[in-house]
């Protein structure tokens, strides 16, 4: 984790404080999730999975991968600088294995290209630890003309 927080940090933090109240899935779900790092088109993310995150099963639900593929490629945008992060016009999740109550996760969002328009990201969720096995990634793509 960053010790001194950078202006990327800070905005990206500002802005998921700003953001939290207003979207009660993302605080019911993400409430607790923990921005690790911040650079410009790069946001770095961890939380651990508790019981609302996991199916009848007892792994990662779908839905919870793909609200942080939402949320971190949102985060990912901002931390270029933007007030809006836009709204999403396509997102594609690819789920290659799973993780179950109490794994603690890292999710890492960079945005390959922020343009006038669009904006393109990518998105990896893995087990924390040097190389963590990844359980999901995607891409995330955001109509942001404001």
């Amino acid at each position: 984790m960053e010790t001194e927080a950078n202006p990327e940090l800070q905005h990206v933090r500002n802005y998921w404080a700003t953001m939290k109240p207003n979207s009660p899935i993302y605080s019911f779900l993400l409430g607790d999730i923990e921005i690790m790092s911040a650079t410009k088109g790069r946001i770095q993310a961890q939380f651990r999975v508790r019981k609302v995150h996991v199916n009848s099963k007892g792994m990662l639900h779908g839905v919870t991968s793909l609200c942080v593929m939402d949320w971190a490629g949102g985060l990912a945008i901002a931390s270029t600088g933007r007030e809006n992060s836009g709204v999403s016009t396509d997102i594609h999740t690819s789920y290659v294995s799973t993780a179950k109550e109490g794994d603690l996760i890292e999710v890492d969002a960079k945005a390959n290209k922020v343009g006038s328009t669009m904006a393109f990201t990518i998105i990896e969720i893995r087990h924390a630890g040097d190389g963590g096995k990844v359980v999901a990634h995607g891409t995330h793509t955001k109509y942001i003309k404001q």
